[in-house]
């Protein structure tokens, strides 16, 4: 296989671990925390997690160096891809040598479908080299199955115990790590002696809470986004004539936008969380960016820089309850919503089976976003936001609204908009030096938790800010995190998702130079990841979490 000159660069770095690991000898112990509570409904929680609940936080700290067990086990990718995957598992997999050289990994491929196939490979020291610090989840590929019956429970049971394997790890988001958290209540409850150990991976930012500082992928997704929202920029400030309306990804959650916009300083950014807290309509949404510009448009400024979250639709009160309604609905009435054959159909069916309420909003919509909030639901029955196009949504109208505007004399500029959609240009980057970091030893640390005998637990780092041999390896309870949800019309447990709070130091930080971002043009341009080169530009953490450490 041919690499490029930088991927043979990059195969020469060797990831930064914490002191407590550095020695690679084994030489560690582990500290225990207090028993610990589920971040929300602890009745429920408790309940349906009986042998996991009330688990310690685990900390790792020097300790003496013992004769180690030969281990198995096993990993998984699963969900959406994030950079730095494969370092996670090149961690777990020295980790795993270091304390015995014989101890074995093996991938399984397609992600959970593979554990349940045992679809696998025993990784080699060739293989694994072959994807140190590169992006992308090729090594053994992904998946979105979802582990949640006691059927598939019972064949991974069956599939790990004809390898001989005593440890998965599961290498994914909120969705992921809670079914990792099933599992793992699943074989303490029929006695089987499989660990389960999952990693905290999403590049949407929304897997992280008082113990775990940034799922990984974020700070490399963040800053290719930022690299190419800082070219617009710059386009846009030389040609002097477009509108860029950017919608970034992030479904749940507007952590990617609030973090592009500390980076790059838009003239525009919108925060979904703040919408909602606000209870701010559609309309009110387009007349805060007419407004924009609008004022810019009468300093001579036809052109600008706007952020749009990819779940804003969602946030939006009016717009969230028809999305609710119309997920219930569908979920309710699947089979039957699959023998209408055309859009007039479909629409008439949603129309007349929704509330008076939601049925006005969805009505207000364009035809085209009626037939998107339609659309095939995903995995977990929700809409696909991804595929609302939720940028030129606005910019329809807010161009409607600044025409009412032109024959009133209010406005008097020339509005022309460019639309983007920035999510797969950032999930298989190569990773950061910050991701490599953190991933090799998010993974290092799982080998720790295996060989700790623990079961039920996220790999852990914290103090990120600080250099890497200063971060603290530990392991968080996967029902340390869980809360009660509702989907597919039914209550379920699942790890929760954490949004921006709009008192939170970045919020703040944001919410300070905003006006003046809109009309100063205070641009920002990141330029594209460095890799080599002094520390200070290289080993950059994200602006929130750079911020968050100083408060």
């Amino acid at each position: 296989m041919s690499i490029s000159p930088l991927q043979d660069a990059r195969a020469a770095y060797q990831p930064k671990l914490p002191a407590v690991f550095a020695n690679r000898d084994g030489a560690f112990s582990t500290s225990q925390g207090e028993p610990t509570q589920s971040v929300a409904d602890q009745v429920k929680i408790k309940a349906k997690f009986a042998h996991t609940y009330g688990l310690p936080e685990l900390t790792f700290v020097p300790g003496e160096k013992g004769d180690s067990d030969v281990l198995k086990a096993g990993v998984i990718l699963s969900g959406g891809q994030a950079p730095g995957g494969h370092n996670v598992i090149a961690g777990l997999y020295d980790g795993l040598k270091d304390l015995n050289p014989v101890s074995e990994l093996y991938g399984f491929r397609g992600g959970p479908s593979g554990l349940l196939d045992n679809d696998h490979v025993l990784f080699t020291d060739g293989m694994i080299d072959a994807y140190r610090n590169t992006g992308g989840f090729d090594i053994i590929g992904s998946g979105r199955t979802k582990l949640e019956s006691e059927e598939q429970f019972a064949q991974v049971a069956a599939n790990c115990g004809e390898l001989g394997i005593n440890a998965v790890v599961v290498i994914g988001g909120d969705d992921s790590n809670t079914n990792a958290c099933l599992l793992a209540e699943y074989f303490c409850r029929e006695a089987i002696d499989i660990q389960v150990i999952g990693c905290p991976k999403t590049i949407d930012g929304d897997l992280k809470n008082d113990h775990i500082a940034t799922s990984f992928g974020f700070d490399t997704a963040t800053k290719v986004y930022s690299e190419l929202i800082g070219n617009i920029q710059r386009d846009a400030n030389s040609a002097k004539k477009y509108w860029h309306f950017v919608k970034l990804m992030g479904r749940s959650a507007s952590h990617i936008g609030l973090e592009c916009a500390l980076k790059t300083h838009p003239n525009v950014a919108i925060i979904s969380e703040e919408i909602a807290a606000k209870a701010s309509t559609l309309q009110d949404v387009v007349t805060y960016l007419a407004d924009i510009v609008c004022q810019r448009a009468a300093i001579g400024k036809n052109f600008g820089v706007a952020l749009i979250p990819e779940g804003l639709i969602e946030f939006i009160p009016a717009i969230k309850a028809l999305i609710a309604e119309l997920n219930d609905l569908l979920a309710d009435n699947a089979v039957y919503f699959e023998t209408l054959d055309t859009d007039d159909d479909r629409l008439q069916f949603v129309n007349s089976h929704l509330s008076a309420a939601t049925s006005q909003a969805f009505s207000s919509l364009p035809m085209t976003i009626q037939l998107q909030l339609m659309a095939d639901r995903d995995p977990h029955g929700n809409v696909q936001v991804s595929k609302i196009e939720t940028e030129k949504l606005l910019v329809e109208m807010v161009e409607s609204r600044l025409q009412e505007w032109k024959a009133k004399g209010k406005y008097t500029g020339k509005f022309a908009a460019q639309t983007h959609f920035f999510g797969y240009e950032g999930r298989c980057a190569a990773p950061s030096n910050f991701d490599a970091d953190y991933c090799y030893g998010l993974g290092y640390t799982a080998a720790a938790l295996i060989s700790s005998g623990v079961t039920g637990y996220m790999s852990c780092l914290q103090g990120l800010t600080k250099p890497a041999a200063e971060w603290r390896a530990g392991g968080v309870p996967l029902t340390m995190m869980m809360n009660v949800e509702r989907r597919k019309g039914h209550d379920h447990p699942v790890i929760k998702k954490a949004l921006v709070e709009t008192d939170s130091p970045a919020f703040k930080e944001f919410a300070a130079n905003r006006d003046k971002w809109a009309m100063d043009d205070d641009y920002q341009y990141p330029g594209p990841i460095q890799y080599f080169g002094p520390s200070e530009v290289c080993d950059l953490t994200t602006v929130t979490l750079a911020i968050e450490a100083n408060q």
